[in-house]
């Protein structure tokens, strides 16, 4: 038998990691990936949508497409408590869009979510989304042309093309060659 507190890390790390998934999952569009934190009988109520794990994904997707061009899940603070099989959790975001139209978005709030461990395997029972703060972010012109040598790595793909699913993730070694050189922002 294993010692309970190496267990309890060991399942608040898999409750982590499945935290994780669905935050990059939304942001990459990665549906199997969003899925994977959740129990197929889960429900998830974000207010404005409340519904199935696979509606969910639905929903979110087709809002971020055609609102944004980009956008960012952040999660924070973190909070879980373990009772055998269920854990009951509360996790920080805050969410940054680039809209398609007017200024980008930011929001913060809490994502209060019911974990269940069935068949070994930790996911979301029943989550809800509390929202705390929403507003915008205005960029001005200034801003916008100092940020542009800072996206020289390449652009943010919502999609299995993006940098983060590169496996290996090998450098391109020529750009040692400019190393010395910083470019003006």
């Amino acid at each position: 038998m294993s010692d309970p507190a190496v267990q309890e890390m060991l399942d608040k790390n898999e409750i982590w990691h499945r935290l994780l998934s669905i935050a990059r999952g939304c942001d990459r569009f990665d549906r199997d990936l969003v899925l994977s934190g959740y129990h197929p009988d889960a429900i998830d109520n974000h207010g404005s949508f409340a519904g199935s794990p696979e509606a969910f994904v639905d929903w979110a997707f087709a809002w971020h497409k055609q609102h944004q061009k980009g956008h960012h899940h952040a999660l924070s603070n973190h909070w879980c408590e373990i009772d055998g099989p269920v854990a009951h959790s509360e996790t920080y975001y805050t969410f940054f869009g680039v809209n398609r139209e007017g200024d980008h978005s930011i929001a913060t709030g809490r994502y209060i979510d019911r974990f269940e461990k069935r068949e070994g395997r930790w996911a979301i029972a029943d989550r809800v989304c509390v929202r705390e703060m929403s507003g915008d972010i205005a960029i001005s012109e200034t801003a916008k042309l100092r940020s542009i040598p800072l996206f020289d790595t390449g652009p943010c793909r919502r999609d299995a093309t993006d940098i983060s699913y590169v496996r290996p993730l090998v450098v391109d070694r020529t750009i040692l060659d400019n190393a010395d050189q910083t470019k003006e922002v």
